[in-house]
């Protein structure tokens, strides 16, 4: 098959045949076609569109017990081994905070939902629940475990199921959010003001909204008290820290959809190519490390004190993902972290090596 813009479902499943070692997002970007779009192809065969809202998932989805949660941007796929549990919906936004699995959610952005099943070439059968946004881009998957409960997967499947199970998919004709420029006008003197009178890390997004400015902009603006630069190699400099001394971390990866959240130790630490790696028990991370632009240290006062957070940017400004020492709500920042934080080479130190 010659690949075309618009390929047809046989067409991407004919060159899904093709290419059986090629991993899913990469067959979509050679055809030129969302992840969604390549799910839709199976619907009838080896996927079922079911419903995508958030909320009539998260009410069923702790009947599945032990799962593995998948949350990915283009640059980071976070993965968390647990069950959903302390799930609290609100309107806009819903909670999961269990010990394993804790996400934050954006119902607004799920567009389209499906159940997957996939025998992998050892015969084993794989199932999941999959969730896109209406480009097709993934905002969360649900994958069954050997403790999940089959059962209920099945009863979840055939209630949400739709009755419309085209094959194809059309994406929104609009455009994601445009580029975070760092060079957009900037009132420093009112950001500065804001940021310093910061109680809560949770007011950070809606003080961007306040001013019109992307997070990009505001760590170029700010001043080295608040943010400053750091080489990109200091990620992995600063999880195989935190490895080494056993340093509990948290570790957020996001889309519009869905936050995923990781508290805790990262033990094995490991690098392919540009990928970087954490393969531990019950949390997965892979992090494509020649996609970060900009990687940044950033304080934000709260009323326990400043806290620090490393935030990885692509080239559009877009957080890959954001890292900050455990602490619970009421609690001062650990000292470790932030010793290790500020003990980081800043990006001038090494440019000028």
């Amino acid at each position: 098959m010659t690949e075309s813009a618009h390929p047809t479902p046989s067409d991407i499943r004919a060159y899904r045949a093709e290419n059986p070692k090629l991993r899913e997002r990469d067959i979509a970007a050679k055809l030129g076609i969302s992840e969604a779009a390549l799910v839709a192809a199976e619907c009838g065969l080896t996927a079922v569109r079911i419903e995508c809202s958030a909320s009539r998932f998260l009410e069923r989805v702790e009947e599945l017990g032990e799962v593995l949660a998948l949350t990915r941007n283009e640059s980071a796929v976070h993965e968390k081994v647990g069950v959903y549990e302390n799930i609290k919906q609100g309107h806009g936004a819903a909670l999961v905070l269990g010990p394993e699995i804790d996400l934050r959610i954006f119902p607004g952005a799920w567009a389209h939902g499906f159940a997957v099943t996939k025998t992998d070439a050892t015969g084993e059968v794989r199932r999941s629940l999959q969730f896109f946004d209406k480009w097709g881009n993934a905002v969360h998957k649900v994958h069954l475990r050997p403790l999940s409960n089959l059962a209920a997967y099945e009863k979840i499947v055939e209630d949400l199921r739709l009755d419309d199970q085209s094959q194809d998919f059309i994406a929104d004709p609009g455009a994601p959010a445009a580029d975070d420029s760092a060079d957009a006008a900037v009132d420093t003197a009112e950001l500065r003001d804001r940021w310093s009178k910061l109680t809560d890390t949770h007011q950070f997004p809606g003080m961007l909204r306040k001013l019109n400015i992307g997070r990009r902009r505001a760590l170029h603006a700010i001043g080295d008290d608040f943010a400053w630069r750091l080489d990109t190699a200091c990620i992995e400099m600063m999880m195989r820290n935190a490895a080494e001394t056993a340093l509990p971390i948290m570790c957020f990866v996001g889309n519009r959809g869905v936050i995923q959240i990781h508290s805790g130790p990262v033990v094995k630490i490991g690098t392919m190519g540009p990928w970087l790696n954490v393969m531990d028990e019950t949390f997965h991370l892979h992090l494509r490390t020649d996609h970060i632009a900009e990687l940044w240290a950033v304080r934000k006062p709260t009323a326990d004190g400043h806290v620090t957070s490393l935030e990885a940017l692509d080239a559009k400004g877009e957080m890959i993902i954001q890292f900050f020492g455990k602490r619970k709500e009421g609690s001062s920042e650990r000292a470790e972290w932030r010793s290790l934080v500020e003990a980081l080479p800043r990006l001038e130190a090494v440019v000028a090596a």
